[in-house]
């Protein structure tokens, strides 16, 4: 398979990924309206920043939140001041390298794979990029 074209499996695979953990997560969390909420609701000290919930392992961190499933994947997401959920090329190749079989692509093809899916991934700022509505 063309390295671009891997890149692109483990982009949409990455975005597969942070759909299901926003689907177990709001359905834990019952007050959880939008992923972001997990800040929120850390910041208040009304959940732990660091906890399981459900088949995941969640850590607050800045301005964002990892996530790592019972199967060792691993989900980096940070979010924009509108509550949108964005991811670089780092946490995109952490995403691959956890993998059961590891994926490393490089930044050129992670970049290529991201413009050539826009949609549904659409570019923010320079390096960074969200799921389209």
């Amino acid at each position: 398979m063309e390295r671009v074209e891997l890149a692109r499996d483990l982009v949409l695979g990455y975005v597969r990924a942070l759909n299901a953990i926003d689907e177990a997560m709001r359905v834990a969390i019952p007050s959880l309206e939008r992923l972001v909420d997990v800040l929120g609701l850390a910041r208040s000290r009304r959940i732990s920043r660091s906890d399981r919930v459900g088949a995941y392992f969640y850590k607050v961190h800045g301005a964002g939140c990892s996530f790592v499933g019972d199967n060792g994947i691993e989900v980096d997401v940070d979010f924009a001041a509108d509550g949108s959920e964005i991811f670089d090329f780092w946490r995109l190749r952490r995403y691959g390298l956890s993998l059961p079989d590891p994926l490393d692509v490089t930044d050129q093809d992670l970049r290529s794979a991201a413009q050539s899916l826009q949609p549904p991934v659409t570019e923010v700022r320079p390096g960074w990029f969200s799921v389209a509505n």
